[in-house]
């Protein structure tokens, strides 16, 4: 009996030390967020076809002339994406009133065959050009036609999975045109929309 006593009040001793702290909340371990990587660009591969309308100023180097005026007409293309580089082609046609101011000479079209080779950043695609294109002119009423060599820049930009526009800085060299003995040089700048497909 006496025992028993003796641990009823070590119990009522021991009990308010074990509860003097009150509540003790559970220790949380902190949650550690996933690492994100960020997303790949977009994927430009696939055909495209669309229209462009554009700016060109000409001159030759062995007589005085010089023209300028405005192109316009319609495009189709090819673009295939390796991940880090985009590489392409393209076939252009351009209707022009590119002429001097006397109306005697004028660039009366254009019809290009072009390779692109760029750079997919996001929702742009930077890139250089180069190609060879068929030009029609006209001087006197005389009609001439010769394969004309051009490089240059430009850059596209997908509004949408469906449509790009963009622009191109092209310079094209003309050396003895048509067998005329004349050189001569043009800079164009023409925008571009398309539609993806």
């Amino acid at each position: 009996m006496k025992r028993i006593v003796s641990l009823v009040a070590a119990s009522f001793l021991v009990a308010p030390a074990a509860f003097a702290g009150g509540y003790v909340a559970p220790v949380v371990e902190p949650t550690i967020a996933p690492v994100v990587m960020p997303v790949a660009g977009r994927d430009w591969t696939g055909f495209y076809g669309g229209v462009q309308l554009g700016y060109g100023d000409a001159s030759t180097d062995n007589i005085d002339f010089s023209a300028d005026g405005s192109f316009g007409g319609v495009h189709l293309g090819y673009l295939k994406d390796y991940g880090k580089w985009v590489l392409g082609g393209e076939l252009a046609y351009s209707a022009a009133d590119i002429s001097d101011s006397g109306g005697f000479g004028k660039i009366d079209s254009m019809t290009q065959l072009k390779l692109l080779a760029g750079a997919g950043l996001g929702d742009w695609l930077l890139y250089g050009t180069a190609g060879i294109e068929r030009m029609n002119v006209s001087v006197g009423g005389t009609d001439f036609a010769d394969n004309v060599p051009f490089g240059g820049i430009g850059a596209a930009w997908a509004m949408n999975d469906s449509w790009m526009l963009g622009g191109e800085v092209l310079y094209h060299k003309a050396n003895d045109f048509d067998n005329t003995g004349v050189d001569g040089d043009m800079t164009t700048l023409a925008l571009k929309a398309s539609l993806r497909f």
